[in-house]
């Protein structure tokens, strides 16, 4: 339980680090001193990033962002990426910051819980960020799913999301909201069934188009195809129907209209010596 034991001591060093902020001052931050490492930040959609940026230019701002040090009078971003990317687009220079005593590797694990903690975290987003969890300390799903304090079939619905073709979660990383893990692991069983194609272009739908919901998504991506009509080809003698040939399923079939055996047995002897004859001509050629 090694990995586990990592998990419990990042979470005990983060809250010593909340009570340590708590007594420090805040420092001014040049915001071209930042350094963002990437896939670091949480997802928030474009009206969620202008809701933010739209209360940082009216309000102070009430929450520090958090930081480590870094050679060079550089700072790697911990938590409050958004913030920074607002401060940014509003043209600001610098912002206010609480300095982290924190080591390598308790950084990814700070963040993770601390994305996790937010209570508008997409489904998307929480398997993301337990993947790069299972990736930083080994632990399997139900482990996980108790170092969360989260159900084990929740954990199970959020993992569906990894059997979903790469595609489709490039797509999803532009707009996580978009789908949530009960929907996922519809679609996770309709790629495992080999209907990968159809998933991706399922998903590329709700990410284009708002009016397409999760249920539409899953209903499409599993429509059976389509069954196309046998075209058929109706022989006359003059205003007589004599036969009609249908194709379909690479078999051509004759029906006679007028019930001769004789005449049936004598078709189908011509159409053997017709398909005979122009097999042995493509031959000579």
């Amino acid at each position: 339980m090694d990995a586990q034991h990592r998990i419990n001591t990042a979470q005990a060093r983060i809250k010593e680090l909340e009570v340590q902020l708590e007594e420090r001052a805040a420092l001014e931050v040049p915001l071209d001193s930042l350094i963002e490492v990437r896939g670091r930040r949480r997802k928030l959609t474009s009206e969620q990033f202008q809701e933010l940026k739209n209360n940082l230019a009216q309000h102070a701002l009430a929450t520090p962002i958090l930081v480590r040090v870094l050679p060079d009078a550089r700072f790697e971003i911990i938590a409050g990426h958004n913030r920074v990317a607002a401060y940014r687009d509003l043209g600001r220079t610098t912002i206010r910051a609480n300095v982290a005593s924190i080591e390598e590797g308790e950084i990814e694990f700070a963040a993770f819980f601390s994305n996790l903690l937010s209570p508008s975290l997409t489904d998307f987003e929480k398997y993301w960020n337990f993947k790069r969890l299972q990736e930083l300390s080994g632990l399997s799903r139900t482990e996980i799913s108790e170092s969360a304090g989260l159900s084990k079939s929740h954990v199970t619905r959020i993992f569906s999301f990894d059997a979903l073709p790469e595609a489709a979660k490039t797509a999803l990383a532009e707009k996580p909201e978009r789908l949530g893990s009960n929907a996922a692991q519809k679609l996770a069983a309709l790629t495992e069934a080999g209907k990968s194609d159809k998933v991706v272009e399922a998903v590329r739908r709700l990410i284009d188009d708002e009016s397409f919901t999760q249920d539409k998504a899953v209903a499409f991506a599993a429509e059976k195809p389509r069954t196309v009509a046998p075209s058929a080809t109706v022989v006359r003698s003059g205003r007589r129907k004599v036969c009609e040939i249908s194709t379909r399923n690479g078999v051509v079939g004759v029906r006679f209209f007028e019930k001769d055996s004789s005449d049936v047995e004598q078709w189908g002897q011509r159409i053997a010596d017709f398909i005979n004859k122009t097999l042995s001509e493509s031959e000579q050629e």
